[in-house]
Formats: C-alpha cells, structure tokens, sequence
C-alpha cells in the first residue's frame, strides 16, 4: 500500500511540474487607489486578442483536458445520465399555457442533443411538432464559415396562440435571434430579428392584437467590447416589417427626460391584452427597480410622455397590474415581504392596501391571480415551501400532496380558476398538479414521465442550522446516503451562491444523488447574499458586508468537521458566475479547510469589473471600485489579490467560455496564473476555457452531462474516492 501511495505521489509530482513549467507571461501594473497600492500582476492577460495569451491559454485548457481524461471512471456520470435518459424517454421544458389552453412547450428526446418546439391543444390534446432548431439558417449564414448547432432558449406564443416567436442562440453566445411561426400551417416568417437576448432580459412581449411585439435590442454585441450590452433599448417590431429599420420606443436616446443610465436595460412589461397601460422598468442588478407607465395609446402612436409609477426606494417587486389595480410584493419595512394592492389611477406605494401582511420566518416568494383569489407561495429558511390561498380576505393553508422545499405557481389570470402547482425537492422529483379549489384536490398533470430512481433509495436529505462566526444562523442542505458514516471520511461537495438576492432553492438534481450514492456528501450553505431568509438577507452579503457569505461557508464547513460528517482536506467547494467570490474568497482565507475548488464562469477579480461583461450593472451588487469607500469592500472581495505566495492552496480547476458576454474569461486566467505561480503544494491547478462556450447556460444537453462528469471526476479524485485515483501506468 505504501509502494502504492509512493508511486501516485511521484506521478501527481510529474504532473504538476510538467504544468508549472508553462507559466503565463506577466506583465505587472501597480495603481494608487484612494492611497492603496494595488499590483496587478497579469494586467497583460486581458487582452485576449495577445498571441502570446491566446497561446497560453490554449496550452492550459489542452493539458487541463488530457489531466482529466486520465482519471479513472471519469465518464461515470455522463454514462449515468445517459442511461437515465433513455430510461425516461423524453424530458420537456419552458412550458406556457395560454388563455384558450394551448400548451406550448420544449421537448428533448433522449439521445437528442437539442430541445425541440411542440404543441398541443388542451393537457389532453394530441401533441404535434412544431419546429426542430436544426433547421434554422441564420441571418449571419454567410459571414460565419461553419454551420452551427442552435439552441432554442426562449419561446413566446402571442396572446391566442396564432403565431409563436422562438429565439435561437449559439456557442453559448446568450445573444439571440428570433424567428416567427404562423402556428397553423408551421409557416416561418422570412424575417430574422437579430441582437437581443429575451432569455436574460425583456423577454418578447407580444401587443394585444398579436401583431408584434416588444424586446430589447443590443446596439453592440461584441463581448469584448466596452459597449457590449450599454445603451440598449426598448424595439416594437411589427411582423413582416424589416427588423433592421428598428422602432425605438423606449431607451435613452428615445427618452433623454428619463435620464436612464446607459448601463440600465429598458423593458416594457405587459400582462393583459386589454391592459389599457404599458409598463416600463429599468432593469440592472439590484432587487428593487425605477419604473414608468404610459398610455397603450399614446406609445403605439409615437409618443414618449411615460410618467413615472415607483422608484426603487419603493422597494416593489414582482409587480402585477389587472385593469386598474396593481398586485406587488413589498419589502418596505418587511424584508420577509407583504402581498400589496394600490389603483392605478393613484398609486401609493408607501401605504398600499396589504392584502397578506409579512410572515415571521416566513419570506412570500411569489403569488398567482386567479378568479377564486390570490394563491401565494412562502419558504422557510430558502428549503421548506408552503402553500396560501387567499379568498375574501382570509388566508387558507392547502396540504401540498408531498413536503416540498420548492413551489412554483401558474394560471391562466384572474378571469380563470385554472391554477398549477410545481413541487420538487432535493431528493424528490419535480411534479406538476393542477389543484383544484372545489374538492381541495391536486391531479397530476405531467408533461414527461416520472421515473422512479432505485440508485437513490439510501439517499436521504437533512436541513439545518450552522451559527457563523458573528452568531448568525445560516441554513445548511445536506444530502447524503443514510448508510453514511460519520467518521471524518466522506469527500463533502459544497455548492453555493450568495449573490444578487438570489436563492439556492431545493431542485432534483441527479447529479447531488450521484455523488451521494458514490459515499459523498453534498452541502449547499445558504449563505448571506443570497434570497433565502429575504431582502435583508441579501444586503447583508453584498458590498462592504460581502464577507459575511465566505465567512458563513467557512463556519459551514468547520461545522461538518467537528461533527464528523467529513474532515480537513475532504471538502471541495464549488461556485458559478458570482458564486466565483464566494469560492474564491473561502479558499485564499482559509485554504487549510479545502482540498478541492471548482469555479465556472467565475468572478475573481471584481476590482476589474468594470472591464468585464456587464460590469456596470454588476458594481451594484459588488460595490463601485471608483468610490473610495466602496472600494474597500471590492477589493476584500477579490480572491485574485488575495492569492499569497507560498501558499499551499487546494487543487483547482477554473472554467470559462470564452464567449462568455457577463463573466469574462480573462479573470478565470488571470487567476489560475497568480495561482500557477504562487501555490506551494503540489496540487494541480486547471484552466479549461471552452471556445464553443459563454457563461454555463444554453449549451447542448451531452456537454453538460460532459462538463459535471469532469468535475465529480476531478473533485472525487482530489477528495480521495478510491475509485478515481490514477494508476500507477497512468503516468
């Protein structure tokens, strides 16, 4: 066993040394901020269009892939959801129902590599294909030399369902273009509408007469440029018009009086299409949002007189208007949040009707209007959902047909009963029922088949509470085999977020069963920064309090040691997008608790944000490196400046698209760079960038199943599973 240990040491040694040989190129920058010296040792790695960059960046992802494949068994959870794939048949997505009950949905086959568009008239009606993503020729056909694979990522049928707008986006790239369908004969529109992105922003927002609609036009699409995603605006796109002559209607050219700022998306919202008003919000990355109104009317014919509705002080949120009424939650002196009412005609914000007042220890997560009263939905600590009806000014409970920790409503509008009701949990599958008020019943109604997962019998889920460092209980999901044993031994996978307000909710993952039926254990902090326990919850992890969320993953993991779930050195942690500072800030403050780091798409060097992506919304979440106080705060959270020399870090393995239009790439290199270069210990250190790729989302089905299957590999192996360590020919 020792000869054993021996030679996979000697072999792991070659293996790092053969990395380290090919260091990046550093080309250091030093600044003065507000009286701080701040070196920048890989200023240079930036610029992405430097040959000696693309060629060092190429290099890693190169060794990064071959480092990968040679670790045993690294295929076994592509091969798993495979198998589980065909054994389902199908699988379906991005349902919407209609108010004549046409259903509208994405269906994936297995062995698919792409969903494709179906319908079908009524729950029970006779499905029919509507469109395969294969088909579509895009309006840069000829100025690109390969024809590539498309996903579907949006789909937008107009109010009675006669035409249907698809979006189409590729390699990753979250910049769209939209298609129209004549629903009946499957007829495609000539016309490409092209620069948008419905799936993150605006959406398509069809006009009452389902003549056209609304969406949110790019004027600069090129990721690296310092314009990508500034200044863009609001179209109204009538079809067969040519969508290169584009309407503004709602921007700040259009609008100078509205004084929106450049890095601030203008959508309209519509909800009815007998709504006598069109809503205009200002979307950036805060929670609450400036908002217009106008007249129908008056935009349709050219008019720019929009008045203003609230401000984000207001603190509004998911707004809903029924002829002259207005539904909100509020989170004014209720950061759990109360359901609202106000008119139209003369709305108050600050003192509105409250239709359900805040909850203690209950945050209201979303509502849904209906003709028998308002549903609404809560969640206990971000993991434990409940269901609400309130009818003539009394709140109902309604039993869910099983313990849910997540809740997802839908209907048809307030002049339908018709109400359906997602539930899932970590270890239960997502089921959709229609409940129906009359006989306090839920009926199935499932568009994919429901498979029940033998593997995962032993699985069990267990909810608690770890006090932080400064007593602040902080919610912890754990999800393990319940013939584990706690003896220190089990390699833990801790995922988490904590950013933008949102909240890690509960979703049947296969992947967390998988490696939980392998003897690991995933965590999920719910760490500051995130939803879970409301909007209070979110300032505290944000800015100059963002340390809170690194500092509440680091209590989470010192808790699994001292209770013996795990021990030091067994814990790999894993983040995406703004989950990169949370990850990266935990591993350089305390690397001596982790033997693993997994980053995708991640932020790493948030003093730089402004450089990256949509950094300009993004300052309001992290803070705004141009303000001295501000910047205090944005430079703790830069776990690039915080890597040290001679430091034994974790093994890591950092990914990014290179098409990435939020995130961008570079601050992936630049950090396994500094780390390449600083680490004392002998564990790996990976960059894979994925050149068909952008920020995680709208990629083939197979290369994700690909991309987990790396990482459970990598992680495993660094955490020790006997299964997935090297041989001793491997070398």
């Amino acid at each position: 066993m020792k000869n054993k240990i021996f030679i996979i040491t000697i072999f792991l040694s070659i293996f790092i040394q053969a990395q380290q040989t090919n260091l990046a190129p550093s080309v250091p920058v030093t600044e003065d901020h507000f009286g701080i010296k701040v070196t920048d040792d890989y200023r240079n790695l930036e610029d992405l269009n430097n040959s000696s960059t693309q060629q060092w960046m190429k290099s890693q992802t190169d060794y990064t892939n071959s480092a990968l494949r040679k670790i045993p068994n690294w295929d076994n959870y592509l091969k798993l959801r495979t198998e589980l794939d065909k054994k389902q048949g199908y699988s379906v997505s991005d349902l919407k129902i209609i108010s004549n009950d046409k259903y509208f949905y994405l269906k994936r086959n297995a062995g698919e590599k792409t969903s494709k568009v179906y319908y079908r008239n009524g729950f029970t009606g006779k499905e029919e294909l509507l469109y395969d993503p294969s088909n579509f020729i895009s309006a840069n056909a000829n100025k690109v030399a390969n024809h590539h694979e498309f996903i579907i990522n949006v789909i937008s049928p107009s109010w009675d369902g006669s035409r249907l707008a698809i979006s189409l986006s590729e390699k990753g790239k979250e910049i769209s273009e939209v298609i129209i369908m004549d629903v009946k004969n499957k007829s495609i529109h000539p016309e490409i509408i092209t620069q948008l992105n419905p799936s993150t922003i605006g959406g398509i927002k069809w006009l009452g007469d389902n003549s056209g609609f609304f969406y949110v036009y790019y004027p600069d699409v090129d990721v690296k440029s310092p314009l990508f995603a500034k200044n863009t605006q609001t179209i109204l796109y009538r079809i067969g018009e040519d969508p290169n002559k584009r309407n503004v209607v709602f921007s700040n050219l259009n609008n100078p009086d509205l004084k929106i700022k450049k890095e601030e998306y203008p959508a309209i919202l519509t909800y009815d299409p007998k709504d006598q008003y069109y809503i205009g919000i200002l979307v950036d990355a805060e929670d609450f949002r400036k908002t217009f109104i106008i007249d129908k009317k008056d935009l349709l014919s050219g008019k720019k007189n929009w008045k203003p509705l609230y401000n984000k002080d207001d603190k509004v949120f998911f707004l809903r208007v029924v002829g002259n009424e207005i539904y909100f939650l509020s989170a004014l002196n209720s950061p759990n949040y109360k359901l609202c009412k106000t008119d139209l005609t003369n709305p108050d914000f600050k003192n509105p009707e409250i239709l359900v007042s805040e909850k203690k220890g209950e945050v209201i997560e979303g509502y849904s209007l209906t003709k028998d009263g308002i549903y609404y939905n809560t969640t206990k600590n971000g993991v434990e959902g409940k269901l609400y009806l309130l009818k003539d000014h009394k709140e109902i409970e309604i039993k869910l047909p099983f313990v849910s920790g997540n809740i997802d409503l839908s209907s048809k509008g307030k002049d339908f009963s018709d109400i359906w009701v997602k539930c899932s949990g970590w270890a239960n599958v997502e089921q959709r029922y229609k409940y129906t008020l009359s006989t306090n019943t839920f009926s199935q109604e499932n568009l994919a088949p429901i498979l029940e997962y033998p593997e995962f019998k032993d699985v069990i889920v267990e909810e608690i509470s770890v006090r932080s460092d400064d007593g602040t209980e902080v919610p912890l999901s754990l999800i393990y085999s319940k013939n584990l044993k706690k003896d220190g031994s089990a390699p833990v996978l801790m995922q988490g977020y904590g950013a933008f307000g949102e909240s890690y909710s509960p979703f049947f993952a296969i992947s967390y069963l998988s490696w939980a039926s392998q003897g690991g254990i995933i965590a999920v902090p719910h760490v500051r920064g995130g939803g879970e326990k409301g909007a209070q919850w979110h300032v505290d992890g944000q800015k100059l309090k963002k340390p809170n969320s690194w500092k509440d993953l680091i209590a989470c993991a010192e808790y699994l040691i001292n209770e013996k779930y795990t021990s030091s050195k067994k814990i790999g942690v894993w983040g995406a997008s703004a989950g990169g500072i949370l990850v990266g800030r935990a591993i350089t403050e305390r690397p001596d608790l982790f033997g693993a780091a997994i980053v995708e798409s991640g932020v790493l060097n948030p003093l730089r944000v402004e450089k990256s992506g949509n950094g300009g919304t993004s300052i309001k979440e992290y803070g705004d490196p141009k303000d001295p106080n501000e910047f205090k705060g944005v430079l703790e959270m830069d776990a690039y400046q915080h890597i040290k020399k001679g430091i034994q870090y974790p093994a890591m393995l950092i990914c990014a698209g290179i098409n990435d239009p939020r995130v961008a790439p570079w601050q992936s290199s630049k950090f396994s760079a500094k780390a390449l270069a600083s680490n004392k210990s002998d564990k790996p250190i990976l960059l894979n960038i994925d050149y068909e790729g952008g920020h995680g989302g709208d990629i083939t089905v197979l290369k994700r199943y690909t991309s987990l299957s790396e990482i459970f590999a990598f992680a495993f192996w660094q955490l020790g599973h006997p299964k997935y360590q090297p041989k001793e020919n491997s070398k």
